[in-house]
């Protein structure tokens, strides 16, 4: 008949951060007018043939519906469920090759992924990004997607990235009639997001600054412990102004969960490391991630940032539990029925917290006005296991008002900011030369064959902290805890060893299980307020 029925165009599917090859079949047969989409699409992708029936009207271009055939669109692999509206552009392209209304090209060659609007033209779509990675993985030399996601997509390297503004431009592309100007490699340029806070803004708690560089330099989790008011929000907001800024392999997987989520809106990449605080209402899948069509949490999108969990025992019981996982790998795990999904998840946890319901337990102004039973039932909120998991937990104590007044602000968070750097950098030189190729980029990463390995303690530090550990109750999870800690210690010193000092100053920063109950919930009826 001279009529081709057939043709196979490439696209993807996002399942989770990352993208999976689909391809698009098309099938024209005779039969009475049809025109249906199979391979378990959702909602969005079923109307699609809405759509593409307007864009292509709108062209003049001969549509589906003016088929007095029947046309079958097959999503393969067909047992895996495909969203969203990005199939568009690779279903249109597939129709017309099928139907013999554009010329043949090397389908294996490119991949297309775009929404089309009614009249034709492509609107930006989410997760170019994550689909660039995959056409770079598959060795997919092209990739058309709309010109909005071109910036993006174009910071994947080894890829041509041709920006589409309509289908019709395509065409002519595809044909050789008017051919795209490739969009060129996206330069990365890091510009800090203005912080929050910067550390110099805030008046004494050198203690609590101190802890704050180690735990910036270290990547450590950390808890504060204080009366309202100490300025424990303020020193949280503070961390981001002495963070270095992400190298290109980190800001190409922060933009990479962004965009699967839909929320890089007008920046094309995040060049900055995230900052992430949600309310204490919020939900165990806004946090961690999932849902119906699941989608990273708030842990995710702190990826390689930080995650600031004000009012720690405020939030629900089962969410705190779901971090220990999250908190040990690095990886969120959802899981589903047929497959698991893995979302990144490396994240600072930054978390801050009242000694007790009313708060002013301990509190050199103010009486606390909790019964002890009230005391220990608020600090029980917050499980002995994910307190294991904190590297440095600190008490901000409260500064009188002579200390606020006379107080100077320091000019320091620059220097701040370069030990820091300094103390990553070490770090970096040191996993480079002994982690055997493991992607390791700062001491909070190690597991505990690499801090055997890794971390060198001088012959006094190493019988210090045998003695020690035999005197304590911190588990073996808390020991490790405890070298990686003073390990950063050291880096910040530029020092080679682990000493006894820095070992000291780490074992400082852990409350133990009594230590613990002593700070927060133990103390006699008598010196209860009432």
């Amino acid at each position: 008949m001279g009529i081709r029925h057939f043709s196979s165009v490439l696209s993807a599917e996002l399942e989770g951060v990352d993208a999976r090859l689909i391809e698009v079949e098309t099938d024209i047969r005779a039969g009475l007018h049809a025109f249906t989409i199979v391979g378990l699409g959702d909602k969005a992708l079923s109307e699609s043939k809405e759509r593409i029936n307007s864009a292509l009207k709108n062209m003049d271009i001969k549509p589906p519906e003016k088929e007095n055939r029947k046309v079958i669109i097959n999503l393969a692999p067909a047992d895996i469920k495909k969203t969203g509206s990005q199939y568009d552009l690779s279903i249109a392209l597939g129709y017309l090759l099928a139907s013999e209304q554009i010329k043949p090209f090397n389908t294996k060659a490119i991949l297309f992924a775009g929404e089309l609007s009614l009249d034709g033209t492509l609107r930006p779509i989410s997760g170019a990004l994550n689909i660039a990675r995959l056409a770079q993985k598959a060795k997919i030399p092209y990739l058309a997607l709309p010109a909005a996601n071109a910036i993006e997509a174009a910071i994947i390297p080894g890829i041509i990235v041709v920006p589409v503004l309509t289908l019709s431009q395509l065409i002519d592309h595809l044909e050789e009639r008017t051919l795209i100007d490739p969009q060129p490699t996206t330069n990365v340029i890091k510009p800090p997001e203005s912080p929050f806070l910067c550390i110099a803004d805030i008046k004494g708690q050198a203690n609590a600054k101190r802890a704050l560089m180690i735990a910036a330099a270290g990547g450590h989790n950390l808890l504060m412990v204080g009366p309202p008011g100490t300025g424990k929000t303020m020193l949280a907001q503070a961390i981001t102004s002495i963070l270095p800024a992400p190298a290109l392999e980190e800001i190409i997987e922060v933009t990479g969960i962004y965009s699967s989520a839909g929320l890089l809106k007008e920046d094309s990449y995040i060049g900055y490391r995230p900052f992430r605080a949600p309310h204490q209402t919020a939900s165990p899948v806004a946090v961690v991630g999932g849902g119906t069509n699941p989608r990273p949490g708030e842990i995710s999108l702190a990826h390689r940032g930080v995650l600031f969990l004000d009012e720690l025992p405020e939030f629900r019981r089962d969410l705190l539990e779901a971090l220990r996982q999250p908190l040990e790998s690095g990886k969120a795990v959802v899981n589903r029925i047929k497959n698991n999904l893995t979302f990144p998840a490396r994240f600072m946890l930054v978390a801050a917290m009242n000694p007790c319901p009313c708060g002013y337990f301990g509190d050199s102004e103010k009486n606390c006005r909790c019964s002890e039973f009230e005391v220990r039932r608020y600090q029980k909120k917050v499980s002995g296991p994910l307190l294991d998991r904190i590297d440095i937990q600190i008490t901000v104590p409260r500064l009188s008002i002579q200390q606020l007044r006379t107080e100077h602000v320091s000019k320091d968070t620059d220097d701040v900011k370069a030990r820091v750097l300094g103390a990553r950098n070490r770090q970096h030189a040191r996993f480079a030369k002994k982690s055997r190729g493991k992607k390791i980029l700062t001491n909070s990463e190690l597991n505990s064959k690499d801090v055997d390995e890794l971390i060198t303690l001088t012959k006094e530090a190493s019988a210090h902290i045998n003695a020690v550990f035999d005197k304590s109750l911190i588990s073996a999870r808390g020991y490790y805890r405890i070298l990686k800690v003073a390990q950063t210690i050291a880096d910040l010193e530029d020092q080679d060893e682990v000493g006894i000092t820095a070992i000291n100053e780490a074992f400082s920063y852990r409350l133990r299980e009594d230590d613990h109950q002593q700070h927060l919930g133990k103390r006699p009826l008598s010196a209860l307020g009432r």
